[in-house]
């Protein structure tokens, strides 16, 4: 084979390793019609890696994750690490990969797709929608100063948003780029009529717009685009907004598409390494029962294919794969009457089976 394609691993907790083995065996598929051998290196995140190194994220994960083309993530987090103090939980440990590989925009589409108009939240008023989430990711209120303290004699905390101008600018950009290749429409949100950072962010956007003229632009407030995606979804093309904001409206988003399980993220930075993975949780409840939604993950890895891989054409043939295997089965969070009812495991071979069928039938 005539090149490797290097992919870093991190299966992390709950369901996560399930997920993951899916989107793996599309990978697979996908490198084999490249003619790429596929090299996967497996690392430790989250829990798993509290459980077996005392530490969120061990300094050889960072070593495995940077030296990959990407990086696939299944999911991290459990209630059995909730009591650890906040740098030691395993989200943050995701946290620090993300600063690590220099990453800050988090890119999550949403789209209503076809076959799973009859089971959304909103599908009597809603005909379709596609729209992409552009989440600046590393900065914020999640990585400003934080503590505990006293305030007449009552226990108080605090958490501060900073941003810088060059932050907001780089996240705009690349929301403006994705705009140009879109339907040229990008929403920016804030809450400018209250924070300061907020305005900042406001007149930072409004101020690159001068460079993207053929782009039209609006901004909201965050509680007014919250009750716009659920109003009309379909009014929105490209939206750009904070790491708070955009933690909170992504997840509102997810849901109008019939499960969170369906949604998939990259994470971006400099350089065209990533790390892609499905927007839902740990979910451990729903661990080793071979139930849970492998779409996310397998939609990821279309994602990577894209960004990290510059084949848009295959991660368009992930896409299309699973929207015909989504025409006849289901797993139990999206299931109709009907229709069969597959496991994790049959899903993912039910996807694979399809894309291999596809991509045979391009030559």
């Amino acid at each position: 084979m005539a090149k490797q394609m290097r992919i870093c691993v991190l299966a992390g907790d709950g369901i996560g390793p399930e997920i993951t083995r899916q989107a793996l065996k599309i990978v697979g598929i996908a490198a084999d019609y490249l003619e790429m051998e596929l090299v996967t290196d497996e690392a430790l995140i989250g829990g798993a890696a509290i459980d077996a190194e005392g530490l969120p994220l061990p300094l050889q994960t960072i070593t495995h994750c940077r030296s990959a083309d990407a990086v696939l993530l299944g999911a991290v987090g459990g209630s059995k690490w909730d009591t650890l103090p906040m740098h030691l939980r395993p989200e943050a440990g995701l946290m620090a990969l993300r600063a690590k590989m220099g990453l800050y925009a988090n890119i999550r589409p949403a789209m209503l797709l076809k076959p799973l108009r009859s089971i959304a939240p909103l599908h009597s008023e809603i005909d379709g929608f596609d729209l992409l989430m552009v989440r600046e990711l590393a900065g914020g209120i999640y990585f400003g100063d934080k503590g505990k303290t006293d305030v007449d004699g009552a226990r108080a905390a605090y958490d501060t948003e900073i941003y810088t101008a060059p932050e907001i600018e780089r996240i705009a950009r690349i929301a403006f780029r994705f705009a140009q290749n879109r339907r040229k429409n990008l929403v920016s949100i804030d809450k400018s009529s209250m924070l300061q950072t907020s305005r900042l962010w406001r007149e930072t956007v409004e101020q690159l717009h001068s460079e993207f003229p053929d782009v039209t632009l609006r901004h909201l407030h965050a509680d007014h685009a919250a009750m716009e995606l659920i109003r009309n979804p379909a009014q929105f093309d490209v939206i750009v907004t904070s790491n708070l904001f955009g933690d909170i409206l992504s997840e509102e988003a997810a849901a109008l598409t019939g499960s969170v399980g369906l949604v998939p993220s990259a994470s971006l930075g400099y350089t065209t390494k990533g790390i892609y993975e499905a927007v839902h949780g740990s979910a451990p409840d729903l661990a080793g029962k071979n139930v849970a939604n492998p779409i996310g993950a397998i939609r990821s890895a279309a994602m990577m294919f894209q960004f990290s891989f510059s084949r848009k054409d295959i991660g368009d043939a992930i896409e299309q794969a699973v929207t015909e295997t989504l025409e006849s089965c289901r797993t139990a969070d999206i299931a109709v009457s009907g229709l069969e009812v597959v496991s994790t495991e049959e899903m993912g071979d039910r996807v694979a089976q399809k894309l291999r069928s596809l991509l045979s039938s391009k030559g």
